[in-house]
């Protein structure tokens, strides 16, 4: 591709503290150039995009995403999840390792890797299996993982139910310096739970989840931590004593990070009764109280990101029955436009929202893949561009991912992501916005 030219936009980076407006030039796959447009020397060959009245921004990263390959390709592929990731202004995301088979051994993480090499739209980074085949029962070769490249470690969809495993791990992951990344449900209370226990359970007769399931495996999880130092990563936390237990946890020093989904910080239980299998997930969305406290912990950083826990499935599977239909939500396309809804009902701040999307997954990821989630010359160009006041009515007919399930259809949200930028390629561009070879840039003028 040749150099690209974003010009005139508002600049934004709040791990930086920039919001200026700048223009962002391109080049080898880097930044080659920000600031002011007057200020940039002629370039004889480049692409351009005016981004008048549109926000620069890093790209987003994903540390929650399924993409179901191997195993489950008529629900999702590395292909089309990485294309829907690129339209929702993701540039990387980490894909969970309930595949089949599991990621559980070099060979498929190397397939997992190979398959992101052929040409996909964004960086996908495999997220390794702790237990052998996800059975709980005996220790993957995390060192042979680590090796192999993955980002952490994760049973996703299970529990460690044996604490002396999870310890184990999470020895291992303070050597490694790779997080484990928990599932927190006890099985044993959630088991044939479809919805949050409470009243919206009791009205459509379906049994409950309680939060207790997932709360009971959140306390034992970070007492372990505590005890071996090792790195515990708490995924899609959805109840507010849940939130309480990791606040106290990382005022004791605890090495304890903590992710909420953008359905988690949006909706409640109530959507199950409106749009059925499309709203069922687990963990289950909760109350309103619970929403409250979950936006109050964005913001107070006692939940250090927002991951999108994108979970395809086929119109069949959804199509089942309640009891039967499979837990999940497609999420990557819509994550962006539902979250501005906090930043406009003046909950959340736009640089909390930014922020918690790019320089702080990225600090949880490191530089093993290069500097992410920052502007900054030299760094990657991973780079999206959003409309933040452009409305758009959510089509689950129109996405990119195969996966159609989401509790969003037909509403009007507010923020669009117009293009992003992965390593320096532009991988995908709204249709309203135009892309340009500038005519009189020997003179320097843009």
């Amino acid at each position: 591709m040749k150099p690209l030219l974003i010009r005139d936009g508002q600049l934004f980076d709040p791990g930086q503290g920039i919001n200026e407006s700048w223009s962002l030039f391109i080049k080898d796959g880097v930044i080659a150039w920000l600031g002011k447009t007057r200020m940039m020397p002629p370039q004889l060959d480049c692409d351009v995009i005016s981004a008048q009245g549109l926000v620069i921004a890093p790209g987003f990263i994903d540390l929650h995403c399924h993409l179901r390959e191997p195993g489950f390709e008529e629900k999702e592929t590395i292909a089309t999840g990485s294309q829907a990731a690129a339209r929702g202004g993701f540039t990387t995301v980490c894909c969970m390792p309930n595949t089949l088979p599991p990621l559980d051994n070099r060979e498929t993480v190397e397939f997992v890797l190979a398959k992101a090499a052929e040409g996909v739209a964004v960086r996908v980074l495999p997220v390794g299996c702790i237990t052998r085949g996800r059975k709980g029962e005996g220790l993957v070769d995390m060192a042979e993982l680590a090796s192999a490249g993955v980002v952490g470690f994760s049973d996703d969809g299970d529990t460690v139910s044996n604490p002396d495993l999870m310890r184990q791990a999470l020895e291992l992951s303070r050597k490694l310096g790779l997080p484990v990344i928990e599932h927190c449900e006890d099985k044993s209370l959630s088991k044939g739970g479809i919805v949050n226990e409470g009243v919206v359970s009791a009205r459509l007769g379906l049994r409950g989840i309680p939060p207790a399931a997932e709360e009971s495996i959140v306390a034992r999880d970070l007492e372990l931590a505590r005890l071996t130092g090792g790195r515990i990563h708490v995924a899609h936390v959805s109840t507010r004593d849940s939130v309480e237990l990791i606040r106290r946890a990382k005022e004791k020093g605890v090495t304890v990070t903590a992710e909420v989904t953008p359905h988690h910080l949006t909706l409640t239980e109530e959507e199950v009764a409106n749009h059925g299998t499309n709203a069922k997930v687990n963990p289950p969305l909760r109350t309103r109280q619970d929403v409250e406290v979950l936006i109050e912990a964005l913001n107070d950083d006692t939940i250090d990101v927002i991951a999108t826990d994108h979970a395809p499935h086929t119109v069949a599977e959804k199509s089942l029955p309640m009891e039967e239909a499979p837990f999940g939500i497609s999420g990557l396309e819509t994550a962006f436009g539902s979250l501005m809804g906090l930043v406009y009902a003046e909950k959340v701040s736009i640089e909390t929202l930014i922020a918690r999307l790019t320089a702080v997954p990225a600090s949880i990821l490191g530089e093993k893949f290069g500097k992410l989630g920052v502007l900054e010359f030299g760094a990657v160009a991973d780079v999206v561009i959003f409309d933040p006041t452009k409305e758009w009515v959510v089509d689950p007919d129109a996405f990119i991912s195969k996966g159609r399930n989401t509790p969003l259809a037909g509403r009007t949200l507010k923020g669009k992501v117009m293009a992003t930028i992965s390593r320096g390629q532009l991988v995908y561009k709204d249709d309203s916005l135009d892309l340009n070879t500038p005519q009189d840039n020997l003179r320097g003028r843009w």
